[in-house]
């Protein structure tokens, strides 16, 4: 008798050892996540989570009005990856039913982010004050104060209560959408888009912001602010242009095929054409994209190329190269993105490539060019969804300019 109990209990501990081990599952939901971009500072963000139709996990990001859907995350028993949708960047590390524990890694640019996150709706922020002022308006900004590399920016908040929405705008473009408090004296704002980790940390009253801007681990700046309702940054069509001596914009880079591709190609012959310096990497420069994609299939008649100029992080051609056809495939941009550097986004590098401008101030920059191939304007940087009337003043403009460019009859609408 004993022996058979002794052979029934071995047969029980191994069929309980064959069962499969139930894998571990994440809680479907309102979660809040962190970025921890210094020892004493976090940055906070909202995200659910849910299942598509295949029964694999779905992340919304959001920011303010912005959405961002990631549908890339794996797990292998207490792993998770979440890969952010075209940027190089993705979250990386362990997780239990409800908390998630690791970092947001951008490999390519060498930066490493610590992150957390809780399940449960939770606010961005915490209130624990009314707010003493409404910075409601328009507010004249300066960063890296007192410094020679300080530039201006233009702020733009709505605040209704504690909650407060608006951007930065600066030369070179705009901080995405920033949502956030003001909490007492307090203000606080951030943004996570996939690529930059964008926190804003100010002291404020009726006239003034006393602050500090954290982009990630890799930068702290100080800024100070006051209120100036007339206050407007230079004419993002004056800061870049032909050097003396040029009359013609010309380049010569490969397509992934490794054909070089140049403005005296017959494509371009006889055509109005935008030639677009960005990269895969740059948040303004997807807003760009996206925007560029929409117009051009709204329009399909106009005699009209564009082409970008892509300078990326990624350290190899074969790198950068996938990251150009990921946002490709994610944006539904079908014209030619041509690599044209790597390793490096590094500006005074791109001036070395493109010689012929003053300096490329900003990525992005779109260099406007009539059929008999003269530059006809430079836009540098770009106003996007964030800066509300600034960018529905771009899409009027933008229209009228290639109206104009295209010699078309009639009115072509933005929207």
């Amino acid at each position: 008798m004993r022996r058979i109990c002794v052979l029934l209990l071995t047969a029980a501990l191994l069929i309980a050892s064959c069962k499969k081990e139930e894998p571990k599952k994440l809680t479907l939901g309102d979660w809040l996540g962190k970025m921890k971009v210094s020892d004493s500072q976090s940055l906070p963000f909202n995200f659910t989570l849910s299942l598509d139709e295949d029964g694999k996990y779905l992340m919304k990001m959001y920011n303010a009005e912005e959405e961002i859907t990631v549908d890339e995350i794996s797990v292998d028993g207490d792993s998770i990856t979440i890969r952010m949708p075209i940027f190089d960047g993705h979250f990386i590390g362990t997780f239990s039913e409800n908390t998630m524990q690791g970092n947001f890694v951008e490999e390519s640019k060498e930066r490493s982010v610590p992150f957390s996150a809780a399940y449960g709706k939770k606010d961005r922020f915490e209130v624990n004050d009314p707010a003493e002022v409404n910075i409601s308006g328009i507010w004249e900004a300066y960063f890296k104060v007192n410094t020679e590399d300080e530039y201006p920016a233009k702020g733009i908040f709505m605040q209704n209560g504690n909650k407060v929405k608006g951007t930065f705008r600066t030369k070179t473009g705009d901080y995405r959408y920033l949502e956030g408090v003001v909490t007492g004296d307090s203000m606080k704002l951030s943004a996570f888009d996939g690529s930059h980790v964008y926190l804003f940390m100010a002291q404020v009253t009726d006239s003034t912001l006393d602050g500090t801007f954290y982009s990630g681990r890799h930068s702290v700046q100080e800024f100070l602010g006051a209120r100036n309702e007339a206050f407007e940054l230079p004419d993002a069509d004056s800061l870049t242009y032909l050097r003396e001596g040029y009359d013609k914009f010309d380049f010569s880079f490969p397509d992934p095929t490794g054909k070089m591709v140049s403005l005296s190609d017959p494509q371009f012959k006889n055509k109005t054409v935008l030639v677009q310096i960005m990269g895969t990497w740059c948040t303004n420069c997807l807003d760009e994209t996206r925007f560029y994609v929409d117009f051009l299939e709204k329009h399909p008649q106009l005699n009209i190329e564009l082409v970008a100029l892509a300078f990326e992080y990624a350290k190899t051609k074969e790198k950068a190269f996938e990251g150009i056809s990921r946002l490709k495939e994610r944006t539904g941009a079908d014209y030619p993105i041509l690599l044209a550097q790597y390793g490096t986004s590094n500006k005074q590098k791109a001036n070395e490539k493109l010689p012929m401008l003053n300096h490329i101030l900003s990525y992005p920059t779109t260099i406007y060019i009539d059929k008999n191939g003269e530059v006809k304007k430079i836009h540098t940087g770009f106003n996007g969804p964030a800066t509300g009337e600034k960018y529905e003043q771009f899409k009027k403009q933008f229209a009228e300019t290639i109206e104009a460019l295209t010699q078309e009859t009639g009115e072509i609408s933005a929207d």
